[in-house]
Order: C-alpha cells, then structure tokens, then sequence
C-alpha cells in the first residue's frame, strides 16, 4: 500500500487528508505526484473518479506553500470546463490549502463578477477558472496571469469538445513560459494534442487504465424497450427506484420536461443543464449528493461537475450522440472503486446506432428485452411503480390545503374594526367637545 506520506507530500497535507480518512494513494496519484512534486510537466490520462484533483492539486499547493501571494495576481491556476467542476476542485483542495496557509479562489460564469473582483482584492494563491469568467477579469484588469508558477488543465478533452481551446490558449499564452504545466484528461489526442505540443515541456505520461468504462466495477445493459411510450413509462419506474439514479437527456428542454414528468409522478428529481442559475444548479447538487433528491436529471455539459461517489446507476434515457459523451456519462457510476450499473433505453428504431455508438466506447452491453416492471427490469435497475404524491416544481413548496388566506382576511377585518371603532371614539368626543 501507498500512502500520501510516502509520495513526499508535506506532513500538514498528509495530517489533513488522514483526519478526512484519506490515506491510501490511487494508482494516478502514486504515478503521477513525485513527478509533478519534482517541477516537471506532467500529462495524466486516466478514467474519471480516478483521483485526478488531488493528482494535480496536491503538488500544485505543496509547490506554492512558502511564499507570499498579491491581491489579483494567482500562483497556481487550474482551469476546468464547467462551474460545478471547478467549484469541486475548490472545495477539495480547501482544506489542505489552509493547512499551509493559502488560499484557494474559484471564479465561474454564472455568478455575479462584482463577487469576484472583491475576492480577488486579498490575496489568492491559487486560482480554479471557468476559461469565460477568468477571461473576463482579465480583461477588466481584476486579474492577471504574470505571477502563474503552475497551471493544471483539468478535463482538457471536454474543454476541446466545448470549443474553449481558443481561450484556453489565450489564457495560457498570458503565463509565464518557463512554467510548470500539469494536463489530465480522458484523451491525449486531437485538439488536446495540439495543446501538449505548444505548452508543455517534455511532459511524462502517466496512464492509468485504457480509455473505456468497461471497468470491472460497472455494468453495461442495452435495455430493449420498443417505444417511445413504453419508453417512457419504463424511465419512471426506474426513476421510482431506491438509491441514487443519473439520467441523461440530450437536450435542456428534454431534461425540464423529464423532471416534469417524474415530478408529476410523486419523484423527488431536479434537473442539471447550461441554462439553470446557480443557485438552482447548487441546490441540485447539494440535493443529490445529501439524497434528498435521488434522482438527477442532467445533459452531458453539465454532468461534468457531478462528482458523487455512491451513485448506484446511470441511464441514457436518450442515447449519447458520440462514444466519448457515453464514457463521460458512465463515469458519473462506479468512481473510487464502488460498482455500478449503467443501461441505455432503446427503441427499435435506435438498435443499430445504440450498437454501433458502443462498439466505438469499447463497451461490452448486452441487449435485454424488457416490459414495464418486468422480472429483468426489476432485477437490472430495481424499477418499481412510483406511488408518491404530485410534487411542485423544485425551488417550490408544496400546496397545502389550508385556508392561510381566510386567516390573513379575518386578522385585516379584526384591524379594520379596530380602526373603525378608534374613529368612531374619536368623532364622540369630538362632538362632545363641540358641545361644551
């Protein structure tokens, strides 16, 4: 067994990690952290929930521990593709931050850049950017790259795929050249290739599993399940299931009208797309990883931030448009070393490319006919038919059948009498000082 304090970690990080009963190091971490403790670039591939944030955040903060920091001007940088990424990659590194006193920032899209231009007015030491935000500081002088000792590109093949390399570039570019970059990704080819040949110095690789979630932990399943009704009414009793379900549409609206129509259902789900605030976006994943909310309803953009351990199954209500966004989606299941079960609903008119979408994954799935609350069915995913209540849109609290607002009309009548009663009072005495 290999501990952080056998990778040369300083001793306050591997004091914080123990206290949070993390001490054994994963695979990437034990292959990758000495490398990038020594100040050399570092190329990390490997499947997600593989520890990646602490591969690259670790060293970055033992590397920063020791000097001092000015206000707008980051150390480290780590740039992420999706606000939920970056504000995981955050709270993670938070506390072995402030074990060696720094202080980790993150700044996303969707939130109110007056928040960050004030955090950036202390000190930062190392800075998690969305590619658009960090952009728009700098370009209103709030925030700037010259000090960067050390910058990370996480999920480098989503931010390609998102067609941020033209920023990712830019940013980089605004960096000191002789600095030490560290690159962790799915995929090293491509887009993200080009990125390696310009930036990186004689990076070593360090690979961890092959680029498939064919993982012995998880289970593929083609669920055969004829129409787009049967389809449908199948997605709610799988919905009504025990433990914590992934769903992915393809679409936004796709995810609003299936959290609809779980929620018309009597099942707790919240949805996860581009178009959500962050606050509704926060309450989601707050409500997922707590399990108040057992199911999530997401697109493949936005499931990049999901980063809960115990998830128990993933289902592609619409299958993905290409391999690499159903290796991304099966990820979400099976992360540190826990099973999980992930299954493709199919109708008869997707067959062919369900099959062919999975040869290209690497996936073994077998097909499996299923019916509504079928014995396989049942067996597969743990469907059973939904008997809560209607529920109201999330944010929304439940109707009651109280009388709330008779009550309100009774107290203004009772105050209305009131004022009535003081003006008749005073009009008597009124007439009685008239009289005398």
């Amino acid at each position: 067994m290999t501990t952080f304090a056998d990778l040369g970690l300083p001793r306050a990080i591997v004091n914080v990690l123990s206290k949070q009963g993390i001490t054994e190091a994963f695979p990437i971490q034990k292959a990758a952290i000495p490398d990038a403790l020594a100040g050399q670039d570092v190329l990390g591939r490997g499947p997600t929930g593989s520890g990646k944030t602490f591969t690259f955040g670790l060293p970055m903060l033992a590397r920063l521990a020791g000097a001092p920091s000015s206000p707008g001007h980051p150390r480290g940088l780590v740039l992420a593709p999706t606000r939920e990424l970056a504000a995981q990659i955050r709270e993670r590194l938070e506390d072995p931050a402030a074990a060696l006193g720094l202080r980790v920032l993150d700044v996303v899209g969707g939130v109110n850049i007056n928040h960050h231009i004030r955090s950036l007015a202390s000190p930062v030491d190392l800075l998690v950017a969305t590619p658009g935000r960090a952009e728009d500081l700098i370009n209103q002088k709030k925030l700037f790259f010259d000090a960067v000792e050390i910058t990370a590109l996480d999920e480098a093949d989503q931010m390609a795929d998102m067609g941020f390399l033209p920023q990712v570039r830019k940013l980089l570019d605004r960096t000191p050249k002789d600095g030490q970059r560290l690159l962790f990704s799915a995929t090293l080819d491509g887009d993200v290739e080009k990125l390696i040949t310009r930036y990186m110095h004689d990076p070593v690789t360090h690979s961890t599993a092959p680029v498939q979630a064919a993982v012995d932990t998880m289970d593929h399943y083609r669920l055969l399940v004829g129409g787009r009704e049967e389809r449908n009414e199948i997605a709610l009793q799988i919905a009504a299931r025990e433990g914590k379900t992934i769903m992915f549409m393809r679409t936004k609206h796709g995810v609003d009208r299936q959290v609809k129509k779980l929620r018309r259902a009597g099942i707790q789900a919240q949805g996860l797309h581009g178009d959500k605030g962050q606050g509704a976006r926060t309450r989601a994943l707050e409500g997922f990883a707590d399990g108040s909310t057992p199911v999530l309803v997401a697109t493949d953009i936005a499931a990049r931030g999901i980063d809960v351990d115990d998830v128990s199954l993933v289902v592609h209500v619409d299958p993905p448009a290409e391999h690499k966004a159903y290796l991304h989606r099966a990820g979400r299941t099976a992360r540190a070393g826990t099973s999980g079960t992930v299954v493709t609903l199919v109708m008869d008119d997707q067959t062919k490319e369900v099959a062919q979408l999975l040869r290209k994954a690497g996936v073994n799935a077998p097909e499996v006919r299923v019916a509504p609350l079928s014995e396989s069915l049942v067996t597969i995913t743990g469907a059973r038919k939904p008997e809560g209540a209607p529920l109201p849109p999330p944010g929304q609290p439940r109707r009651t059948n109280k009388p709330a607002a008779s009550g309100n009309r009774s107290r203004n009548a009772n105050r209305g009498g009131g004022n009535n009663r003081s003006r008749a009072r005073r009009s008597d005495r009124s007439r009685r000082s008239n009289g005398r």
